[in-house]
């Protein structure tokens, strides 16, 4: 893949043979954001599990301090005065069965993050060939299935994001923006990195943080020295 001039000049500034501690991580992915817009900096963490197994699947939810810079539309599945009560914590949308047709039929996806009251599950159950693969479906775990409807709202509104394996056992995070000081973001990556140290399976054996990098939207990787983490 070729890159650009600005690219090539930020890699440069970068040893990809090198982890770096945080503060000076974060500093290289900040300098090297070089594009006309706002990018968003972003965490891939490779975890020594294998996540085709239960017992070391790696999931749950994280409020970072300084939020992600993004404004996060929210749904919610609840009915009678749950409805109400999402609206008022903030949410974008709420509403029951009605939303379905919406959704399935006219391809309805105004919104970022999918909260459901667990009476409601059988609902959004009904639309989990849509919403799951792109990530939407309401999950326990995450905190996303729960009748605390105020409480997920204002979460997620404050910067509470998911984390996930994928299939090849990485999880993908923003942690901020380029636009956010270097302390923002450093301590949205270490809260990060803290609950995922937290999240480790008792199966886990070996080494459980393989890689980590730091990127920018459109910049190169920055790699991270695990070790004060563990």
């Amino acid at each position: 893949m070729k890159h650009g001039k600005k690219y090539t000049d930020a890699a440069k500034q970068i040893d990809k043979t090198q982890l770096y501690d945080t503060a000076e991580a974060v500093a290289l992915v900040k300098k090297s954001a070089i594009a006309k817009f706002d990018e968003t900096i972003e965490a891939h963490i490779r975890l020594g599990v294998d996540g085709r197994h239960a017992d070391q699947q790696v999931r749950g939810a994280v409020v970072l301090p300084h939020g992600t810079g993004k404004t996060i539309r929210v749904l919610v599945f609840a009915k009678g005065p749950k409805v109400d009560e999402a609206l008022a914590a903030g949410a974008d949308y709420a509403g029951g069965e009605e939303l379905v047709p919406r959704i399935q039929k006219d391809g309805w996806f105004e919104f970022d993050v999918v909260v459901a009251t667990p009476d409601m599950m059988g609902v959004v159950g009904k639309l989990g060939r849509v919403l799951g693969p792109k990530g939407l479906m309401p999950n326990p775990k995450a905190g996303t299935v729960t009748m605390d409807v105020t409480k997920a709202v204002k979460d997620i509104k404050a910067g509470k994001i998911e984390y996930r394996l994928d299939k090849t056992n990485i999880i993908h995070c923003p942690v901020g923006k380029a636009s956010f000081t270097e302390e923002q973001l450093a301590e949205n990556f270490s809260t990060l990195m803290g609950a995922i140290v937290k999240a480790k399976p008792a199966a886990a054996k070996g080494q459980y943080f393989r890689s980590v990098t730091l990127t920018s939207t459109m910049g190169p990787g920055v790699k991270v020295n695990t070790v004060k983490f563990m």
